[in-house]
């Protein structure tokens, strides 16, 4: 008899509603230990998407960045004896990437890679009045480059219009120069270009510091103001899959010559604190699905010992050791799907309270609501798992009792 039947489906409930409470016990105990691993791993998830969102709309997952300018030691002509052995590193000037439109129409054929969007980055002054201050000047072209950071959705003034001579600076900036929309402010580059833009937009990043020095234009105004007409200094992409950017990044390097940075090797302490809660979460829930088992396996051994008796009349009835065996095992399922299904629940909840209660200063979100269903399906599944796997000693003690030695017992 290799399925279970109602004889194992009827004793296996009989047991558990006899021993009420400890089914009640072991049932909140599944319960809590199931909410405990539920509630953080959906929290570690919504974190996780919130530090995701917050780090990807703001910046491309890869960039391609000219390489750095390197001095060569000094040699005499024809004999090519080095001259100066020490060499100073040079000043880094404003460089174009090489055939940067051959590098982005060969990378838009990439089936990984979802926006090229060339960029051209410079430092700048702002001047209005007597006010000045340094920033940095972004060249873009707004229709591809807002694919990749979501500027329109950051603009608390104005609109994210960046034409010949428009600029679109930060909330703070526009403080500190005492600007507001369709002021005007000279900008003049470190080329010693300079021109006057009109501000069309205000936006905030949320951080201070980007506010005050980060302004977009467009980017044949950038390359104007650089001396780099038809050249820029970055290629920005997106790719499919965020977590392969670095691979990815690797693959453009190698076949195109050209430095590739992805999001994940320039937010390398990002990383480390992810990979910090995921092993915590892991361990967490190693050690609670550990005392849940335990938990399981104590009171089916308790069982077992109360029940020895009965045990014994159903195997001088005929009952097989396999049956015996699998009514505990059932049991052990039960306890663990009853736990987990309570448990499962009260842990979305709890996620949903926090979500609701925790709030910015602005009264947006903390962090978004990530509940995804094979979370609660994963969580159900292993306890019940764990409740057979906890059962698995308990049952075959029970099984092989001798009948004789039971009833007598």
């Amino acid at each position: 008899m290799n399925r279970l039947t109602p004889f194992e489906w009827i004793t296996a409930l009989r047991f558990l509603k006899e021993g009420r409470m400890q089914t009640i016990f072991i049932v909140t105990a599944v319960a809590i230990g199931v909410a405990v691993i539920v509630f953080m791993s959906a929290l570690l998830a919504s974190l996780q998407a919130n530090f995701i969102k917050r780090v990807l709309t703001s910046q491309p997952h890869i960039q391609l960045i000219p390489p750095d300018e390197v001095a060569r030691p000094l040699r005499q002509p024809g004999s090519g004896h080095i001259l100066a052995a020490i060499v100073q590193r040079p000043a880094q000037r404003i460089r174009s990437i090489d055939q940067w439109q051959k590098i982005r129409d060969q990378l838009s054929t990439w089936p990984e890679i979802v926006t090229v969007s060339p960029t051209m980055t410079a430092s700048a002054l702002a001047v209005r009045g007597d006010a000045s201050r340094s920033i940095s000047l972004t060249g873009i072209d707004p229709e591809v480059y807002f694919r990749i950071v979501r500027i329109p959705d950051y603009i608390v003034a104005g609109q994210p219009r960046v034409q010949t001579d428009d600029i679109v600076i930060g909330t703070d900036l526009a403080k500190e120069l005492g600007v507001t929309l369709a002021d005007k402010i000279n900008v003049s580059a470190a080329s010693g270009a300079s021109r006057i833009l009109t501000v069309t937009g205000l936006f905030d990043l949320g951080n201070k510091g980007a506010n005050l020095r980060t302004t977009f234009v467009a980017l044949r105004t950038a390359q104007a103001l650089s001396n780099l007409v038809g050249g820029v200094t970055t290629l920005d992409l997106t790719v499919t899959d965020v977590y392969a950017a670095e691979s990815v990044a690797q693959a453009v390097q190698a076949a195109t010559g050209v430095e590739a940075d992805s999001w994940i090797r320039t937010n390398a302490q990002f990383f480390t604190a992810v990979n910090a809660q995921k092993t915590s979460n892991t361990l967490i829930r190693l050690f609670v699905g550990l005392s849940v088992a335990f938990g399981i396996a104590s009171v089916l051994v308790v069982s077992v010992i109360q029940r020895s008796k009965d045990i014994g009349i159903l195997r001088a009835m005929g009952t097989s050791q396999g049956q015996i065996l699998r009514v505990f095992l059932l049991q052990g399922g039960l306890l663990g799907f009853l736990g987990s299904v309570v448990g499962a629940a009260a842990g979305g909840s709890a996620v949903v309270f926090w979500h609701g209660i925790l709030r910015q200063a602005d009264g947006s979100e903390l962090f978004p609501l990530v509940l995804e269903p094979s979370l609660f399906i994963s969580a159900v599944f292993l306890a019940v798992m764990t409740g057979v796997a906890a059962a698995a000693v308990p049952a075959l003690r029970a099984a092989k009792l001798d009948p004789v030695v039971a009833i007598r017992g």
